[in-house]
């Protein structure tokens, strides 16, 4: 049967200021884990849950993505004619069906709701997904995060969030879930944008997969028009909250390992991950690892 999430949101506008100088000419989404960009593993995943339509929302000095997901003749054209079959099918494995993939711009840095908001024409009335590219979700051999969340959408019609488990003193970088039911999949009664500790409602954090009705774009409409922001952005999880409970909320607790990308650490740790993975280079980075004195 053919998924009713049929579109994806790509918020890609960020400065990614975490990463400087490296994000100063080049778009965070840009960097790489082993030899591929972030951004190609958050649209493969869309690829993988059945998602049709990939909706980028960027900003300025993105135009590197634009370019990745388009035909580059002179580089393809070298490859076959030097016969690199591996590398020429590396390139091609990224372009997109014709007509699949719109950019949108936000003049504005004004918050993932904004972000969200700005495709708003594009989304039209139906159910979407959105997929923030710095959260990388690992599931080898299994379903991607997305597909998992997908599937879940058919049975938990509402807004569906990613879900996990952090560590008490990390829910103020996060949207924490209130808790209503706990099971395989979390029933929230509320979400709160990043409480302190002492305030966090459970320790059950909100990571960059989301499936949204269409109606979240009425609250997101109001908070721009009405300069509704929280610490000076128009927040996605406020949106989410303003639904409840006629929209309910859930949490989904997929299969895999999520690196937080956003982080020099997160991004050096799904480095490694990604490498052990590739049996042309496992061994040779084990051996290395070995040799350090850690």
């Amino acid at each position: 049967m053919k998924s009713r999430v049929r579109k994806a949101i790509f918020p890609v506008g960020g400065l990614g200021t975490r990463f400087l100088p490296a994000t100063k000419a080049m778009p965070k989404e840009m960097l790489p884990i082993v030899d591929k960009p972030l951004i190609q593993y958050a649209v493969e995943e869309a690829w993988d849950a059945g998602i049709e339509q990939c909706i980028f929302i960027t900003g300025r000095g993105k135009a590197a993505i634009e370019d990745h997901f388009d035909y580059s003749y002179e580089l393809q054209h070298t490859l076959t004619a030097r016969h690199k079959v591996e590398q020429l099918a590396s390139c091609q494995q990224s372009i997109p069906h014709a007509g699949s993939f719109a950019f949108v711009r936000q003049q504005d840095p004004l918050g993932l709701g904004h972000a969200i908001w700005c495709a708003r024409h594009l989304i039209g009335d139906e159910p979407f997904a959105v997929i923030l590219a710095d959260d990388v979700v690992m599931n080898p051999g299994g379903a991607s995060c997305m597909k998992q969340m997908v599937a879940a959408y058919e049975n938990y019609a509402g807004s569906l969030v990613a879900s996990v488990l952090v560590d008490q003193n990390a829910t103020s970088s996060y949207g924490i879930l209130d808790v209503e039911s706990e099971g395989e999949v979390l029933k929230a009664r509320h979400v709160v944008e990043k409480p302190s500790p002492e305030d966090a409602p459970s320790r059950w954090a909100v990571i960059g997969r989301y499936i949204l009705e269409p109606a979240i774009f009425d609250p997101l409409d109001r908070a721009v028009h009405h300069a509704q922001t929280t610490q000076g952005e128009i927040q996605l999880t406020d949106a989410i909250a303003a639904l409840l409970p006629e929209t309910p909320l859930y949490g989904i607790k997929f299969d895999g390992v999520r690196y937080d990308c956003g982080s020099k650490v997160g991004f050096l740790q799904a480095n490694i991950a990604f490498a052990l993975e590739r049996p042309e280079l496992a061994e040779p980075l084990k051996t290395f690892l070995k040799t350090l004195d850690l």
